[in-house]
This record gives structure tokens, C-alpha cells and sequence, in this order.
């Protein structure tokens, strides 16, 4: 399995100077199967610079979308296969029947937020709705779980047919169970002994508590996330759109400290936009 970051900001696209290394588009995940099987974790704003390097022809996407806020829809006008008719995009159940709705219209292209009406796509879209709790995508199982997030969001896990596995678990807010939302116990078990586990930790304890309820984990609790689950790797990810390359640093050397100094044997970085991921088989 390939993981590749096109996408690692949160809440709205952060260019410039100062984020230029980890990169500064929202959320966009691509996952490459063991079969050649393309997912796309969200659709924010990397989901154009994944787009711009993917070869013309016949071309099928299957599209996991964690919730439709702007952050992780945005791209999806920009994906240049969009515009391509050899292009099929399967897109996969939400976390919520108002989500539901958007992913039934494509609400995106109603001709007032984007000048091209859903008409006009030339690409085909298959929105399918598997049964059970864990799905068959080409050669892996893909399970889900309700996150703690306003308006609702969903993670996933996937395990490729060599057993290599990852947990994409962004816009959650761990510590703060809400109505639906997976408990830290559940998320343990999800999450657990994966080869990467990628988690949002858009704040640190300095944020709060002005940004109790806003959807977000504090880099702590991921840390102790980690702690129990026992990732091969870890991810943080989602960041904080005034957060500069520079005090990102900083949150991955306090990080990786503390992992040491609590023995856990698991890797950590800052998720970065274009870094490959090679997940081995188990």
C-alpha cells in the first residue's frame, strides 16, 4: 500500500512563505492498493495537485469523504479528471442524512458557489451504498467509524490483502464525547496496531479552552491516542491554518520526546504534502 499526503491543512488553505514545507492545501488523502485500486480520502484543496498528476485515460476514483465542510470538498471542482468523460468517481456513503444530501446533488455545482452546473461534468459519478460495517474496495476492507465533529464525520480504516493497514481519522475531537461520535475506548480498537495511523491535531493545550466543542484534537490527546492503539507510524495531521512550518517543527520534537519518554514504540512525523508512505505486507 502507497499513502501519499496531497493535502494536510485545516479549515481553509494556508499558501505562503511560512507553510511552504509541510504545504498549505486542505485535506486530501490518496491511498494506492495492492491491485492498483485508487482511493481518495477527502476532496479539500490538494485534491488538484493530485489531480494535475494523473495521466489522461480511462481513469476510476473511489472517493471516501470523512464530511462535506468546505475544507474537504473544495478541490473537487479543480480535479482535472473531473473534466474528463473517460473518468469514473464512486463515491461512498457520509456520517449523516443532511450529508446525505449533498453527496446525492453535488451541491458544489448548482451554478451559484461554482460557474459549471453538475450537467455539465463530463466524468460519471456512482454513488454506491455498500452494506454492513466493512466494505470490499478492489483488494481491501474498508471499515468506518462516527468522529466527534459539528455536523458530524466519519473515519476509516484499511487493510489491504498483504495486510498492510492504515487509520485516516481527521476533524475529531478526542476527550469530548458527543452524541454519535466514537468514544477514545472505540477509537483504540479501530485503530489498533495499524502500520499508519493519521489523526488530526490541529490544536495544543495553549488553544484552549477557547476551542472546546470547534471539532479539533489537542496534539496531547493524540499522543495518548497513540499511546494505547500502538501505530507503527503516526501522522499529525489537519493542522491549524496560522500554524508556521517553524512551530510545527517544535510540536514533532516535543512529540517525539514524549513518546520516548512514555516507551512507545511508534514513529512520528508531521503529515507533509508529496511524501510516499510504503506500507509493507504483514
Amino acid at each position: 500500500m502507497r499513502v501519499i499526503a496531497h493535502g494536510v491543512r485545516g479549515s481553509v488553505p494556508a499558501p505562503g512563505p511560512d507553510t511552504a514545507r509541510y504545504g498549505g492545501n486542505t485535506s486530501c488523502v490518496e491511498v494506492n492498493l495492492m491491485d492498483g485500486t485508487r482511493l481518495v480520502l477527502d476532496a479539500g484543496t490538494g485534491l488538484r495537485e493530485l489531480g494535475k498528476q494523473m495521466a489522461p485515460g480511462p481513469t476510476k476514483v473511489h472517493l471516501l469523504l470523512s464530511h462535506t465542510h468546505w475544507d474537504h470538498v473544495l478541490g473537487l471542482p479543480f480535479f482535472i479528471p473531473l473534466w474528463r468523460k473517460e473518468t469514473e468517481i464512486v463515491v461512498y456513503p457520509l456520517a449523516s442524512e443532511a450529508q446525505e444530501r449533498f453527496r446525492k446533488t453535488i451541491t458544489l455545482f448548482d451554478e451559484i458557489h461554482f460557474p459549471v452546473g453538475v450537467d455539465d461534468i463530463p466524468a460519471s459519478f456512482d454513488f454506491v451504498k455498500p452494506e454492513g460495517s466493512v466494505w470490499q474496495i478492489g483488494s481491501a476492507q474498508v471499515s468506518r467509524i462516527k468522529l466527534n465533529h459539528p455536523g458530524g464525520s466519519q473515519g476509516f480504516r484499511i487493510v489491504d490483502a498483504d495486510g498492510s493497514s492504515v487509520a485516516y481519522l481527521t476533524d475529531n475531537e478526542l476527550a469530548l464525547p458527543a452524541p454519535g461520535g466514537g468514544s477514545d475506548d472505540e477509537l483504540v480498537r479501530f485503530a489498533d496496531e495499524v502500520d499508519l495511523l493519521i489523526h488530526d491535531a490541529q490544536y495544543l493545550p495553549a488553544d484552549m479552552p477557547a476551542k472546546v466543542g470547534w471539532g479539533h484534537s489537542v496534539v496531547d490527546d493524540v499522543l495518548e491516542l497513540a499511546r494505547r492503539a500502538r501505530p507503527t507510524k503516526l501522522l499529525l495531521f489537519h493542522h491549524d491554518p496560522d500554524r508556521t512550518d517553524t512551530e510545527l517543527d517544535a510540536i514533532r520534537d516535543a512529540s517525539r520526546s514524549w513518546l520516548k519518554d512514555q516507551n512507545v514504540a511508534c514513529e512520528l512525523d508531521i503529515a507533509t504534502e508529496g511524501v510516499v508512505h510504503t506500507l509493507p505486507p504483514r
